[in-house]
């Protein structure tokens, strides 16, 4: 079995143990009558201190402090781009007091982990917001622009380790369309997969990789204290708060958007559908979120119900083909 399958399975086993505690409480009780608004169980199919988690403990907050829920809990099941939380998710009851925390990263990694379970499988709720990847260095880096480190990078595509999250999740996406456009094979890039923005800043510290690519709040805090310098955010335009050039303003026709979503189990009544996404609508709609939305520098970007499960579909076909095409 190779190293990254173990990984796995363990993962797997650990997933399977934290979640079991949520279907545990489930199998309490029936789900009848179960009341999302009494209490909501939200899972982060990551670990603790990244995007997903970030968006769900944000979520909690929100709901909690404006009074939307009265009791919300974050579960954290981290593993294979979220796929483990997924596979895991679509096997729990028709439970309206249940959400997980999705996004992009989550359809590359359907796919490139050959996952079982798709967001096909859940209940559309909300989506909530989008955010942007950076590509980043060090300070003392020989690459002071985008141009400095695709010029060396043509000239040795494996040479120049790019480091970033989980096979076929945005930051790869991201790599790989980044290469094309600047006429390199994207089967010739040196990619190393890490867990989260945490370990991808420590490898680029310790110079083991030549660039990082993750959200950027990963590296906010890096990046004002001067020790990481950005070369590129990922949004098609100038993002307010954020002073970092895109690609496309630097001549590189790349954009690649990163969001954060929340759907519910399978089988969920239309009143208890139309409830949850009620709820949402509402905790959007507060200022608390508005403050959520500027200090992360995320977009808003809401659409619920049946217009957010049309946009998962499109967009999942939208990342299917962009890893066929890149060979990813």
């Amino acid at each position: 079995m190779t190293t990254r399958r173990v990984l796995l399975h363990a993962l797997g086993i650990a997933a399977t143990a934290a979640l079991v505690g949520v279907a545990a409480v489930n199998a309490s009780g029936s789900t009848a009558g179960a009341d999302p608004r009494t209490k909501l169980t939200i899972m982060a199919p990551a670990a603790p201190g990244g995007g997903w988690d970030l968006a769900s403990r944000e979520s909690q907050q929100v709901l909690r402090s404006t009074s939307v829920v009265n009791n919300v809990q974050v579960v954290n099941v981290p593993g294979a781009g979220g796929t483990i939380g997924l596979g895991q998710f679509v096997q729990l009851d028709a439970d309206p007091t249940n959400l997980m925390m999705t996004g992009t990263v989550m359809e590359g990694a359907i796919t490139a982990n050959g996952s079982e379970a798709t967001l096909a499988d859940t209940t559309p709720i909300a989506r909530l917001a989008e955010d942007y990847i950076v590509f980043i260095v060090p300070a003392d880096s020989p690459f002071q622009t985008l141009d400095d480190f695709v010029r060396a990078w043509r000239e040795n595509p494996h040479g120049q380790a790019i480091g970033g999250g989980g096979i076929g999740g945005t930051d790869h996406l991201l790599t790989g369309l980044t290469a094309k456009a600047a006429g390199i094979d994207p089967g010739e890039i040196n990619y190393v997969s890490y867990a989260g923005g945490g370990e991808v800043l420590t490898a680029l510290l310790s110079n083991t990789v030549a660039v990082g690519v993750s959200g950027y709040n990963d590296f906010s805090d890096q990046i004002e204290a001067g020790r990481l310098r950005a070369l590129a955010v990922s949004s098609e335009e100038a993002v307010p708060g954020i002073d970092i050039p895109t690609f496309i303003e630097q001549g590189v026709d790349v954009n690649l958007p990163n969001w954060r979503g929340l759907v519910a189990p399978p089988g969920l009544t239309d009143a208890d559908r139309d409830e949850l996404v009620a709820i949402v609508e509402q905790m959007a709609a507060t200022p608390e979120w508005a403050e959520v939305l500027e200090r992360n520098r995320w977009r808003d970007a809401l659409l619920t119900g049946a217009d957010f499960a049309d946009f998962i579909a499109q967009d999942q076909a939208r990342v299917d083909a962009i890893i066929e095409e890149l060979g990813l």
